[in-house]
């Protein structure tokens, strides 16, 4: 798998110079710190809504996705279902709400709402969550790669790092949006690749491919019993409906993206472009793994012994695919890495100056916030690159884990917040506040009572552990801040509220303009 071709490497590394040439291209541009990081809301919906789509699919849904399925079947799909359906729900009041409320963090309305507080930990949840995401993504690309090609993980991360810092350095979110779009095709590119070759390069015909991956159980999303105790598809309907909530009502990346489209409706209208796109684009990742599974099970070829779910699809990248294809692949997985990584860090810095740098310096000039928002992207980039050299000395285990396990503890119940805050007239700082230190206690518990070192509990109360699933641990922690932040509100007094900053302010002015245009 080592002995990559040089016509594969000469694409590579044509991909790479592509993705840094773009952010010289773009620099020219960036004058303004508003520039920088909502660009000339003069984009097109359509490549807002790719940009969206690219966001949402990383190199982790590359591999992980056909790995999932290749060991089991398409339950975590159903997660990615659920989305449409809320974003239906929800995106004609979100992308009014936060085009009108806030100027560039999505955690200002929090802040109008229920005070600095609320704004502070909703940014340091989301710096938290996306810092340690960042090094994950990069470190699994980086190994997968040097899998394949023999160079070091090292190398790797330390080349994609000075690439993706780069074109987001200097080109802002223009060079971010538009290099989403081309890396976003050619994800789809190098999935629709595999697939053609998994359907039609074989003997059995596709068809029969997949009529065997059907009667292998490998394209069904059981089991069915309703049980929050394990994974099941109820599990996933409830877990994808907070996703949703959470990607597109409290996450930076996302709610960014409605800023730099031109009008209220070309940001609705790249939002579900943005999940539409996305939707099967999982789906065809899940079903090269079920095809994978019967590839290597109905007698057309045989795997390494000891190769896990995990290196199943590289290995067939490495050894199956014709030369020049294989580059185009792999391709197609560093852009999928570097459209969500290059997101990240230039959300992250607009999260820093707007959160941040402007409560310490609140008489900064615009000059000064662009440099800011440029040196915190170097320091983001950077960080990612320590988070991933870290995985790597330890094997992918060890210290990084208490990193994800301190985050789901103080970070979780956000979109619970969003959810009190818009829609409730009642609900004030005080009663918030609350619903937050018991959601925090709440994580606490369940965290430690689920987690193992060694094959112990970090902490064993016997009967009284929590008793389900781990996905359900974000949707109580939201419930959790929505229903006592609520009940606790009722014990104190409340101000005079904004109601536009509530859905009620929302649909008076809807009522009002319907009037209008009744009476002309």
């Amino acid at each position: 798998m080592a002995n990559i071709h040089w016509i594969d490497l000469a694409i590579i590394i044509s991909s790479l110079v592509f993705t840094v040439g773009s952010g010289f291209y773009f620099a020219r541009r960036q004058k303004s710190s508003d520039r920088y990081f909502v660009g000339s809301k003069k984009i097109p919906a359509w490549a807002i809504g790719v940009s969206i789509f690219a966001t949402l699919i990383s190199s982790v849904t590359f591999l992980a996705y056909p790995a999932a399925a290749y060991k089991s079947n398409w339950i975590l799909l159903v997660q990615g279902l659920m989305v449409p359906i809320v974003l239906i729900g929800i995106i004609w009041v979100i992308v009014p709400l936060f085009r009108k409320v806030i100027r560039l963090s999505t955690y200002e309305y929090f802040e109008h709402r229920f005070g600095v507080f609320a704004r502070m930990y909703s940014s340091v949840a989301f710096i938290l969550t996306h810092f340690s995401k960042m090094g994950t993504v990069l470190y699994l690309l980086s190994l997968a790669l040097s899998s394949l090609t023999g160079m070091s993980v090292t190398a790797y991360i330390v080349v994609l790092t000075i690439a993706i810092i780069v074109v987001t350095l200097f080109g802002g979110i223009e060079a971010v949006i538009w290099m989403d779009v081309i890396q976003g095709f050619m994800l789809i590119g190098g999935g629709l690749l595999c697939l053609g070759i998994l359907l039609f390069g074989g003997t059995s015909g596709p068809m029969v491919m997949l009529t065997d991956a059907i009667t292998m159980k490998k394209i069904s999303f059981g089991p069915y019993n309703f049980s929050f105790a394990e994974l099941t598809f109820w599990v996933m309907v409830v877990n994808g409906i907070f996703y949703a909530l959470q990607k597109y009502t409290t996450d930076q990346t996302i709610v960014q993206r409605y800023l730099t489209a031109k009008t209220d409706k070309d940001a609705q209208k790249a939002a579900y472009i943005g999940i539409l796109t996305s939707v099967p684009v999982w789906g065809m990742f899940m079903l090269i793994g079920s095809l994978l599974y019967v590839f290597y099970h109905n007698g057309s070829a045989t795997l390494p012994a000891g190769m896990t779910a995990d290196q199943v699809f590289p290995y067939f990248i490495g050894t199956r695919l014709p030369v020049g294809v294989v580059g185009l692949v792999l391709s197609g997985l560093i852009a999928a890495a570097i459209s969500t990584l290059d997101s990240d860090i230039n959300c992250l810095a607009a999260v820093g100056v707007a959160d941040f740098y402007q409560r310490i310096k609140p008489n900064c000039t615009d000059k000064q916030r662009l440099r800011m928002g440029k040196t915190l992207v170097f320091v983001a980039g950077v960080a990612m690159m320590g988070v991933a050299l870290l995985y790597e000395a330890w094997n992918g285990e060890g210290v990084l884990g208490v990193v994800f396990e301190l985050y789901a503890i103080f970070s979780a119940g956000l979109v619970g917040i969003f959810l009190l805050g818009l829609l409730s007239r009642r609900a004030n700082w005080q009663g918030l506040y609350i619903g937050i230190a018991v959601c925090v206690l709440f994580t606490a518990y369940a965290v430690l009572t689920t987690t193992k070192i060694n094959d112990n509990l970090l902490l064993d109360l016997g009967k009284f552990n929590f008793p389900q699933h781990k996905y359900m641990l974000g949707v109580y922690s939201h419930l959790i801040v929505l229903v006592v932040g609520y009940v606790a509100s009722l014990f104190f007094k409340t101000e005079p509220v904004d109601e536009h900053l509530t859905i009620y302010g929302y649909l008076h002015d809807r009522h009002q303009e319907a009037e209008v245009k009744t009476q002309n």
